[in-house]
């Protein structure tokens, strides 16, 4: 009988756990929701309140393949920039080589209500719905990615409340790729942690169709297959489970890569095929051609350093905010942990890297037990360690948790070895957008980093001296929200 109070406590506290994530992920959906309200209610005030700087999007030339037909276009007033391109894309297909430089996975879902006439307030109204409702998915992923890895729901919420109204929220409410983008990097982030990498790799696979950058989720099963590999092969000496892993790896990489390569495929058979040689493009004659990256070359002029020119200084110092928030990320975790950041995990301890499924453990048992958030009693020891430090700080026991340490312990969720691979996700990321990119993209190109707000929520969770910054993030978030809705609608340059 004596261990019938401590059953019955156990119960108590997972009872307690399951409601506070329950009332965690209520907030986090009307959090999302609302948040998208507000986007919309902003842009379509902006949008009455003046008139917009290109009106080019009221001309509607006939598709191609019809052109004696003609296209009304009364919506103009709800669509800009590359909202045109998608919707002109689900009418006409892809009719002109610019144009596929914008990937299928919207148009395609646009095409689930074909049946609609494209130029009607139905249809542009179905598109706002999709993109809004990814968004309000992709927020509830990314709270069970952060709580699953971060083992702490209120940091997790946090976080979670800085992507609901992030820097670059009009794009998520508006017909562009980013919210369906994030919804599938998210989940694949998601199961990817759990344990469930087939699945991670459908969804990094699709993510590949919604942008090009969605192809770089592969580095995370890369990086998995690298760590396991070395693992069995130097530590287990079992050379075949080494051989194994990097066979099984490999193929799930070129499952994500193969979805972008086809639709090139696709580019190439539609413009280069059967061409004469006077019609043939460039691109077409080149060893390997790879319509993306001549389309980002030529008609937009990306490349490395072709941005870097005095007059695109206000670009540069319209990205700076978000591409400082992602130094000052990565510059932390490289301070915190620099033998694991430069070792790349090799030398992390081992048994950290064995507790999770990012290095070595492949045990579906834990994606069950990360899934079930609040029945896991290590994830509710490492709960209640988080809130035990954050009591000790605001009591004025700084040292509990020093900004500078070295130790893991500081911030054991952001700075655990788990972590690693995201940050060196963000790295490579922001290194393209700063060197590569038009830079002012760099503020919605890094928006679904999930680093970016762990650390700024971290910022915000301790009240040592760098606290304050978190007003800061706030503030830039909340000002780019209200800039973006009043420059984006209106067809000024924005990001």
């Amino acid at each position: 009988m004596r261990g019938d109070p401590y059953s019955k406590m156990a119960e108590t506290t997972a009872e307690h756990h399951r409601h506070r994530h329950h009332h965690h992920h209520h907030l986090v959906l009307k959090s999302a929701i609302y948040s998208r309200l507000l986007l919309l209610a902003l842009i379509v005030f902006f949008r009455t309140l003046l008139s917009p700087y290109d009106t080019s999007a009221a001309l509607n030339p006939p598709c191609l393949s019809t052109p004696n037909a003609t296209l009304s276009s009364p919506l103009q007033n709800a669509v800009v920039w590359d909202s045109v391109y998608f919707l002109r894309i689900v009418r006409c297909g892809y009719e002109y080589e610019q144009s596929f430089a914008f990937l299928p996975l919207l148009p395609l879902s646009l095409s689930l209500v074909s049946f609609l006439p494209t130029q009607t307030p139905l249809f542009v109204f179905f598109g706002y719905l999709i993109n809004n409702l990814a968004f309000v998915l992709a927020a509830l992923y990314f709270y069970r990615l952060s709580l699953t890895l971060l083992k702490d729901p209120d940091i997790a919420l946090r976080a979670t409340l800085l992507f609901c109204f992030n820097p670059a929220s009009v794009f998520y409410s508006s017909i562009y790729s980013e919210s369906l983008y994030a919804l599938l990097c998210f989940g694949g982030m998601y199961h990817f942690v759990c344990g469930r990498n087939n699945l991670a790799a459908l969804f990094f696979a699709l993510s590949g169709c919604a942008r090009s950058n969605g192809v770089l989720n592969a580095g995370y099963l890369c990086f998995q297959t690298m760590h396991r590999s070395y693992h069995a092969l130097f530590h287990q000496k079992r050379l075949l489970l080494a051989l194994q892993i990097i066979f099984v790896g490999a193929l799930r990489t070129a499952c994500i890569f193969s979805p972008f390569l086809a639709f090139q495929a696709y580019g190439y058979y539609n413009m280069c095929v059967g061409r004469s040689h006077d019609e043939i493009r460039p691109w077409c004659k080149a060893r390997i051609p790879l319509l993306y990256s001549y389309i980002q070359s030529h008609y937009w002029g990306v490349g490395f350093l072709r941005y870097f020119q005095l007059k695109q200084l206000p670009n540069f110092l319209l990205a700076s905010p978000i591409l400082s928030l992602a130094l000052c990320s990565i510059v932390h975790y490289a301070k915190s942990r620099p033998q694991n950041f430069f070792s790349l995990g090799f030398l992390a301890p081992m048994e950290e890297k064995s507790c999770g499924v990012v290095f070595l453990s492949d045990d579906l048992s834990k994606s069950k037990e990360a899934d079930s958030v609040g029945k896991s009693s290590s994830v509710r020891v490492e709960e209640h360690l988080n809130l035990r430090r954050r009591k000790n700080v605001i009591k004025g026991d700084v040292a509990t948790v020093p900004i500078e340490s070295e130790s893991a312990e500081a911030w054991p969720g952001y700075l655990s070895a788990s972590v690693l691979p995201f940050v060196l996700h963000l790295g490579f990321m922001a290194c393209t957008a700063f060197f590569v990119m038009h830079v002012q993209v760099a503020t919605r190109f890094l928006s679904a980093s999930p680093p970016l707000y762990w650390f700024a929520a971290y910022i915000m969770a301790y009240p040592t001296k760098y606290y304050r910054w978190g007003y800061v993030i706030w503030a830039y978030s909340i000002a780019y929200i209200f800039l973006g809705s009043l420059l984006f609608s209106n067809f000024y340059p924005f990001t």
